[in-house]
């Protein structure tokens, strides 16, 4: 199946000079969903404001659901819902007008039930009469989900789309991305929130500097570059590591009260030996715990590897 948004050495110098994206090819696949991580700066929003036809691109090209963003730029457009970071409503529309308004942009007919079931699901239904101006920064918040919503497009890119709301709205806007994704609709998010990627995504990509630096599917990414730890409480405390135990990856920690062995997430052959040496050795331990990277400490890893 061909992807439904396809990048293709997609470059954006603006005029002053600075080289927002080099060379980005990348191609998202039907009713995924893909999480876009990077830093402050990193490119993230320049990349789906080409996309979505805000941007000009200074090279390459984009192609949604077959149609090229600059040749076939209406049918393209019509494919995508935009949730931008910035709260850019109209003050004095009621919710249901601006809703409906978005709709009639793309040409659609009205369809009230649709409208009606997109504001119920990000609760908003009882608000539908309410001038946006009165709503809170969180109720708006959903408004700009729901207009982006009203055309029912096969690609919604979520840039930044729970940044400062409250918790509520969060779980709410993560239950209808899984049914639009349920319903074949293609998520792109970005989101500083790393655990929303965790939970959600597919894929994930991360963006450095204008540059792609990695995509790769979410549990696949965990397996390779996640590492495990086993932390064992000692019990007595050790003033520094035994020779004998210089063949493993460890470091004393909590003034040599904990002994911590750090190891990939692919295996634990290591472990093994380890506890023959620390028995070898005459050191016993009180208790012991793992834990495991998460993909924000992946992320954290791959940027400053980069850096």
């Amino acid at each position: 199946m061909p992807p439904i948004l396809s990048i293709a050495n997609l470059s954006k110098v603006y005029a002053s000079g600075h080289n927002a994206l080099k060379d980005i090819s990348l191609d998202i696949a039907k009713g995924e969903i893909f999480a876009l991580l990077g830093p402050n700066g990193a490119g993230k929003t320049t990349l789906i404001s080409i996309v979505c036809g805000i941007v000009t691109a200074s090279a390459g090209s984009v192609r949604v659901d077959g149609q090229c963003i600059v040749r076939d730029y209406k049918a393209a457009r019509k494919a995508i819902g935009l949730v931008p970071q910035e709260l850019t409503t109209d003050a004095f529309e009621t919710v249901w007008a601006t809703t409906a308004f978005s709709r009639g942009l793309f040409g659609l007919p009205p369809d009230p039930a649709h409208l009606e079931r997109t504001l119920r699901d990000l609760s908003l239904w009882d608000k539908r009469d309410s001038r946006i101006m009165t709503l809170s920064g969180g109720m708006k918040r959903r408004v700009l989900i729901a207009k982006a919503l009203a055309h029912e497009p096969r690609i919604l890119f979520l840039d930044e789309p729970t940044a400062g709301v409250d918790v509520a709205l969060r779980q709410d806007m993560w239950r209808l991305v899984r049914r639009l994704r349920d319903q074949g609709v293609t998520i792109i998010l970005t989101t500083h929130y790393i655990d929303e990627a965790e939970e959600m995504a597919d894929r994930v990509g991360v963006i450095r500097n204008g540059e792609i630096i990695l995509v790769e599917d979410k549990a696949e990414l965990m397996r390779k570059l996640g590492k495990k730890q086993l932390t064992l409480h000692l019990a007595s405390p050790l003033a520094g590591l035994p020779p004998a135990l210089a063949g493993h990856n460890l470091e004393l920690a909590q003034g040599g009260r904990d002994l911590v062995y750090t190891y990939d997430t692919t295996g634990d052959a290591g472990l093994t030996g380890l506890l023959a040496d620390l028995a070898a050795a005459g050191i016993g331990f009180r208790d012991l715990h793992t834990s495991q990277s998460s993909l924000e400490d992946i992320f954290v890893d791959l940027v400053k590897e980069r850096a």
